[in-house]
């Protein structure tokens, strides 16, 4: 943050304050029409520029982050919405690269407080509730992009898709990632029944670029594409990954776009997730740029893919001993998170800092994460849903060795514990991962203590 903005510090944490006075954003309301009418009383500021909508269950994050770093790369002014942030609020606008400034959050927050409030009597007039926090914030996030001004949003959806605040807009691209079990009380207990929920961001005229799927997910995507007479650009039919190498710093990859070869490209991420995201995020570009017709130049590619970084997934936050984290919130996540390890780190042993929210399968996460731990330790993080360090502990020993398991009240004691462990001995890494409030948390708490420079 610059010195000039350090002056709107108080302005930008109240906007925040005002927000979470809401509903919470992890029980959203599955409707639209009190988010439209807002943004309707604002004169559609979601229509004064073109978007690229994401949805999927994971790696959402970071190919909106990869999208938005090469559509930068080619000279667009673009603005990016990501939920939930790690560690500052304003992580979740992004302008130009950029996450907006406390004074534009709260200017943007006073020329749209009025029409919220209008809406929310309305609400309350008829019998409901008042708007959500991420309905707001996406009212918010959508005017600020229009003052900005922008030239393509990026908008990763909050839930699902249907019904979720972002899809007020009409996306011109649609993009899918890989589809699994998450939200199940909301989304649908089944692949199937999450997808048709997750379909519902595809509109007429829109093109779907979707990730390998499941097939019961593929299924739905297609029905709903046809429905919408949106055509499909398919991973590994229309366009893939066709080669991805271990490199300094992250990996190498090779991609077969829609319109052209994409050889030896550097990307400072790691796990073969990455680079599969990537190429997912290359065909969305090129459909956007070009519908697919022409292929990118090379130049702003290059650019574009060595300068992304994604806070949270498998980020280095301290040295000696090394500690990375990853926001890993479900078991397609963790198998992820188990796959990169394996394959990008020559470590001997590991201990996991597990944090994980109520309402998320830490069973079949921490099944996943037993079979690779030296060492377990559950903790808590600051959120009202987290799981308590010793409920966790009971339930990470019904599926893993007891004597890997180690509980501790409060993150830092965890933390602390496994980065003493892991200089105790020759070749040991800590991994922290569960939940995005954790891997916050944390990363606060390496800068506090410059664990990069220890």
């Amino acid at each position: 943050m610059s010195e000039i903005d350090d002056e709107f510090a108080d302005e930008g944490q109240a906007v925040y304050e005002d927000l979470l006075a809401r509903t919470g954003e992890q029980a959203p309301r599955p409707r639209l029409e009190p988010t439209r009418r807002v943004l309707d009383l604002l004169g559609d500021p979601q229509r004064a520029f073109p978007i690229i909508q994401l949805t999927g269950t994971n790696g959402k994050t970071s190919t909106s982050r990869l999208i938005e770093g090469i559509l930068r790369a080619y000279g667009l002014r673009t603005g990016l919405f990501t939920s939930p942030h790690l560690v500052s609020f304003n992580e979740r606008i992004v302008i130009d690269g950029e996450p907006i400034s406390n004074e534009a959050l709260a200017r943007n927050w006073e020329d749209i407080r009025t029409y919220v409030e209008m809406v929310d009597l309305e609400l309350e007039n008829a019998g409901d509730v008042p708007l959500t926090f991420f309905e707001v914030l996406t009212v918010l996030a959508y005017a600020s992009f229009a003052d900005a001004p922008i030239d393509v949003g990026v908008i990763e959806v909050g839930m699902g898709g249907e019904w979720d605040s972002t899809n007020v807009a009409d996306a011109q691209i649609a993009v899918f990632t890989p589809i699994d079990l998450d939200h199940v009380a909301r989304l649908g207990s089944t692949i199937a029944e999450i997808a048709r929920t997750k379909a519902g961001i595809i509109k007429p005229a829109a093109t779907v670029v979707t990730a390998a799927q499941h097939p019961d997910a593929m299924a739905e995507i297609v029905k709903a594409a046809e429905r919408d007479e949106a055509p499909v650009i398919a991973q590994d039919v229309d366009f893939a990954l066709t080669a991805d190498h271990v490199a300094v710093g992250g990996q190498v990859i090779s991609v077969r776009g829609r319109a052209g070869e994409y050889n030896d490209l550097f990307l400072p991420l790691y796990g073969d997730h990455q680079g599969q995201n990537a190429a997912v995020a290359i065909a969305a570009v090129e459909t956007f740029l070009g519908d697919g017709s022409q292929p990118l130049s090379t130049e702003p590619l290059v650019e574009g893919l060595s300068e992304i970084t994604t806070p949270g997934r498998l980020q280095l936050v301290g040295i000696e001993p090394t500690v990375l984290i990853d926001a890993a919130h479900n078991p397609h996540g963790a198998r992820s998170l188990a796959a990169a390890l394996g394959k990008y780190f020559d470590f001997a042993e590991t201990v996991f800092v597990v944090g994980v929210l109520g309402d998320k399968d830490a069973e079949g996460i921490l099944s996943v994460l037993a079979p690779i731990a030296a060492r377990i330790h559950v903790t808590e993080p600051s959120s009202e849903r987290s799981i308590p360090a010793a409920s966790l502990a009971r339930r990470a020993a019904a599926v893993a060795d007891p004597g890997l398991i180690h509980a501790y009240d409060t993150v830092e004691d965890a933390v602390f514990a496994a980065r003493e462990w892991a200089n105790d001995g020759p070749s040991r890494l800590v991994v922290v991962t569960g939940s995005v409030v954790l891997a916050g948390e944390v990363i606060e708490l390496a800068e506090a203590g410059e664990w990069k420079k220890s």
